[in-house]
């Protein structure tokens, strides 16, 4: 192997276990508006990673968000890709997985759950749960990802508390417990008490973009009773009786399977609570895990390094029309210039430019432990899923594609621009940005677009237009279920003739039926009760996908 180390077993394994040690690695998942971004910049903010933290929706010549890079986003002001921002806070550091809140772009955040240890879910103290929260939840939980809720805008008119933490549990079945509690709300919220230490942080506004400041005194310090009115005070100390008196435990072997959620309250525009939630959130946050994979459990410390594609992107840097592989590190220490093994083709590949990534802004990363993301340059040989290691063969579990909702031909009414719209479509499509299928008659060249949502549509046209001078048109194709066969090929010639619905072809060269509605699926299912069929695409390995 090159690149290989000159130290002794004893310190590489002593090196490795301190390093996992001190990782943390998680991504922010909710619904629009919540304020993930908002969010995201304080963190980055108390980490010190930047100096001031931008509005969301700048305007003028306002700094624009750090994580969110392409060009549509700073014009919608919302994030539609998944970054990741990498930056240490004392002696831990932490990996940010910056998700989608959008609707339309939750497989992107499915997949860049598959790379997280940990989920912070963020709801807005006005709204509580909410739809697209819930889905994403759910992913955590079939993935028995550890969830801390922060729950945000305590300074505008909100719900209850004590009622948002009923909805976490009886919604969600998740036992909910707040690590701090607000004193006040909207314009009277004026800090948090600590259940655990029984201190209290007051905050003060800070002008926009700072760090708060912040004072903490004991609950039994007689100045709390000048800073802070009596009737704000005194409520919050009886809800935290109320909620003493009910019993429940700060568990953390129940924080880490899933099935207790740690609350915290504060404003991430004003900054209130957001260091104390950081705090306590590194303490109880999960280092990074065993993962499965075909050799069963990989633990972290084994020796060779092992890691997998969760995440593809094109071109971002304009610049350079570059295309990054994210790789999630799962085993053993990455060092630039190393030689691995690429499990689906087998092939041997040396790692010569990797990259630490933080939003657009990369340097060459020399080494990454566990829990870490690597940015790799991606010449086409990278396909979402694929695992990559060194020593003995390893391939972790892939990652599945979720039923699209919403098909489209894309035409190319250009002919002398085929070359550039063969390239962007095959690029777009490597990325995962939304799913491409074909038709069975190979005289119909055009793809297909599958996708969630109808603004992936217009991502990928978008995207064409500018990143590869091609314009081109959307022809809806009028369905809304699709459907795998399982066992392929092979199943669907038993049945023969199948009429209201379309036959097509995944990138994979796998069947897929498209239907109308839900009322021809159960049709077809009632016709052909033989007939397996699934929402999600089987997990593909060692097949090359087909280019247009």
């Amino acid at each position: 192997m090159s690149g290989s180390l000159t130290t002794t077993d004893g310190d590489l394994t002593e090196e490795l276990a301190s390093a996992v040690d001190r990782r943390r690695n998680f991504a922010i998942i909710s619904h629009p508006d919540a304020g993930k971004t908002t969010l995201t910049e304080k963190l980055l903010l108390y980490g010190g990673a930047i100096q001031q933290a931008g509005a969301v929706k700048a305007r003028g010549e306002q700094r624009k968000v750090t994580s969110d890079w392409m060009e549509l986003e700073k014009q919608r002001g919302i994030s539609i890709t998944s970054t990741v921002l990498q930056f240490d806070y004392d002696a831990t550091t932490i990996n940010l997985l910056d998700t989608p809140g959008h609707q339309d772009f939750s497989e992107d955040t499915y997949r860049t759950l598959a790379a997280a240890d940990n989920a912070v879910m963020l709801e807005d103290a006005a709204k509580g749960l909410e739809p697209q929260t819930r889905k994403l939840f759910e992913v955590c939980r079939m993935r028995q990802i550890p969830i801390f809720t922060f729950i945000n805008k305590m300074d505008r008119p909100g719900r209850e508390p004590l009622t948002l933490l009923d909805e976490i549990e009886s919604e969600l079945g998740l036992t909910p417990w707040a690590v701090n509690w607000p004193i006040g709300s909207g314009e009277q919220f004026r800090g948090v008490i600590d259940r655990r230490s029984r201190e209290v942080v007051l905050f003060t506004r800070a002008e926009r973009g700072k760090q708060a400041s912040e004072q903490r005194l004991s609950l039994e310090d007689p100045e709390l009773r000048e800073l802070v009115e009596a009737e704000l005070l005194d409520l919050a100390i009886e809800e935290m009786e109320l909620l003493d008196a009910a019993g429940a435990e700060l568990d953390i072997e129940m924080v880490h399977a899933g099935e207790l959620t740690p609350v915290f309250f504060g404003s991430a525009m004003t900054n209130f609570g957001v260091r104390p939630f950081l705090d306590a959130f590194l303490e109880m946050a999960q280092r990074p895990i065993a993962r499965s994979s075909s050799d069963g459990l990989v633990d972290p410390l084994r020796e060779g390094f092992s890691g997998f594609v969760f995440k593809l992107q094109a071109n971002m840097d304009p610049r350079h029309r570059d295309r990054v592989a994210f790789v999630r590190v799962c085993s053993g220490r990455f060092e630039k210039d190393m030689t691995v093994k690429h499990a689906r083709t087998g092939k041997a590949i040396r790692l010569s430019r990797p990259q630490k990534l933080f939003g657009q802004d990369r340097a060459v990363v020399e080494d990454a432990y566990p829990g870490d993301v690597i940015g790799l340059n991606n010449p086409g040989m990278f396909s979402i899923g694929d695992t990559l290691y060194v020593g003995s063969k390893v391939e972790y579990e892939g990652i599945p594609c979720f039923s699209p909702e919403i098909f489209s031909w894309l035409r190319n009414p250009n002919p002398s621009a085929f070359k550039n719209f063969r390239k962007g479509v095959n690029e777009l499509r490597e990325e995962g940005a939304v799913q491409i299928l074909y038709d069975t008659d190979e005289s119909k060249r055009d793809p297909i677009l599958a996708a969630v949502g109808q603004l992936q549509l217009e991502v990928v046209q978008h995207r064409l237009e500018n990143e590869y001078g091609v314009e081109t048109r959307l022809e809806p194709m009028g369905f809304q279920v699709a459907r795998w066969i399982n066992g392929g090929w092979t199943e669907l010639d038993k049945v023969g003739r199948i009429f209201n619905c379309k036959t097509v072809r995944d990138a994979w060269n796998r069947p897929v039926l498209l239907f109308k509605n839900e009322w021809n699926l159960n049709q077809l299912k009632q016709d052909h009760p033989d007939l397996e069929l699934s929402s999600v695409a089987p997990v593909v390995s060692g097949v090359e996908p087909i280019s247009l």
